[in-house]
Order: structure tokens, then sequence, then C-alpha cells
């Protein structure tokens, strides 16, 4: 079923003085099976729109309807945000246990599920996230190295086994091979949770990873488009205040030498640049 959104505005302090409006009539669709990317600048109401979706923020005007739980009608929280996996910027800091095993177990013994049931939900969600359960169950959480830190946290959240998981700026602070490892990760996990909802400002990973992209600028949704769609409609993006991917550039700098190319990734560009050269793949 998705995700459906309709004419959801969200003010706060709305009787203040300095009332300040962070959505404005925002209406959109999100599919299952969707790798939906959210954009836009600082302050374009990116946070305030997720946290509504796994009822962090109560809807004040408008609908929004995730899977079958209507959030503008009296609900289940719990049952809500084990559906709603949601990870925030430098997941690292919401860490808190004494070892990682009952720091991931912490979802599953909140959901009332019996023993049996949280250990190997552990076991399976520690596994998922490229960490070795034996050397790292006992382990304290403080203990770890900041890659791993980030994929414990990741873990406690799959533990829960949601049907849509949020990513707030899931690479923020990590070096090149960090960001690459752990978008290679989230890749990875489509099996476990079809439907990903990722925010972030670097352009680049939400071109090569998203197949939809919902364009935010001061509280409104100026549209939803496939990568290919923001390519013909750059103008968008960068009124929104974001740089075009570093792809697009290089796209546009070829086109001056004779190439006329449509790749969205750095993938598609070199195998688009290979066949034009008629060097085999």
């Amino acid at each position: 079923m998705g995700i459906a959104i309709k004419n959801l505005s969200h003010i706060y302090n709305p009787k203040a003085p300095f009332k300040k409006v962070a959505l404005e009539d925002i209406t959109l669709n999100i599919e299952d099976g969707d790798f939906f990317g959210i954009i836009g600048h600082t302050g374009s109401g990116k946070s305030t729109l997720i946290s509504h979706l796994n009822g962090l923020i109560k809807v004040q005007s408008g609908s929004i309807v995730v899977d079958d739980i209507d959030l503008t009608k009296k609900y289940d929280y719990k049952k809500l945000r084990a559906k709603v996996g949601m990870v925030f910027q430098y997941p690292e800091r919401q860490l808190f246990d004494t070892t990682i095993e009952r720091d991931v177990g912490f979802g599953p013994r909140n959901m009332k599920l019996d023993q049996k049931e949280i250990d190997k939900r552990v076991k399976e969600a520690i596994g998922l996230v490229g960490l070795d359960y034996e050397k790292i169950r006992e382990r304290s959480p403080f203990e770890i190295s900041g890659g791993q830190m980030r994929r414990a946290a990741l873990a406690g959240v799959l533990a829960m086994k949601p049907k849509i998981l949020i990513l707030d700026e899931p690479t923020a602070g990590l070096d090149p091979k960090g960001k690459k490892q752990i978008l290679s990760l989230i890749n990875t996990l489509r099996a476990e949770v079809p439907t990903i909802i990722m925010i972030s400002h670097n352009m680049d990973e939400i071109f090569e990873n998203c197949n939809k992209i919902a364009v935010l600028a001061k509280g409104k949704l100026e549209g939803v488009f496939t990568p290919k769609q923001l390519y013909a409609s750059s103008k968008v993006v960068t009124a929104s205040g974001l740089k075009m991917p570093s792809v697009y550039e290089i796209i546009k700098a070829l086109k001056g030498k004779g190439y006329e190319l449509d790749a969205v990734n750095e993938e598609e560009l070199i195998e688009q640049i290979l066949r034009r050269r008629g060097v085999a793949n």
C-alpha cells in the first residue's frame, strides 16, 4: 500500500508571533518498492516531513496513511514504529546499552516478543549489516569503530523488521570509503526492506540510488521526478539551492565535445562513453 500523503501542512508554534510554516500543502505518494529520495536545502522541510511518517510529529492539517495505518486517527504507535524504521543522522549517537546484543535487541524487547524470537532477530540483524555476531555481541557499543557503531545502530532498526526504512543523511560524517560501504550495504538490504526513503544533500548519492526524487523548497513540494526527469529539469534543483550531481556536470562538458549522453550515474556514464568509443564493455 505504501505511503499516501495528502495536503499535509505543519506550522511550528502556530499561536506565537514567531510561528514558522515548515510544510505547506504537501501531496505525494511513495509506493511499495520505491527507493525514494528527498532533497532540499536546509530549512526546506525534509526532516519535518519524515518525522511525520513514524509518528514523531502529529498531523496538524491534511492526512497521511502509512500502509494500513491512518495517522489522522487514533493508532498504535508501537505498530507504526515497527512498520516504519527510522535511522537518524549520526545514528551511532542513539546507542546506549551495555552491549551490542542488548542495544540491537531493544526494539524487539519493546515489541514484547518472546526471548527466542528476540535472540533470532538480533543475530540476523547484526549479520545483515556485515558484523560478526559472535565477535561483537558482548562488546560495548562505545568500544568499537565509528563505522561499526553506525552499522550496529542500523541493526537495531532492522531487528524490528520494518516494512519501510527511512534514512536521514546516512553517509554524513563518513570518509569516501565509508560512504561507499554504507550505500552498498543499504542497497543489499532491499531484499529485507523493500521500501527505502533517503534524505541526502549529496546529489550523487540520490541520483545513483533513488528511482524517484521529491524536491522540497521552503516547505513546498516542487515535484516528484525520476533522475532522468530531473536532468531535464535541472533548474528545479538549482532553484532549491542545490547543485546537480557531478555526472551531470561531466555530461554538460562532454556535450561541447560532441558527445550526446543521457547517463544518470557514474556506471552508466562510463558504459556510454566506452560504447561511443567502440570499446567492448
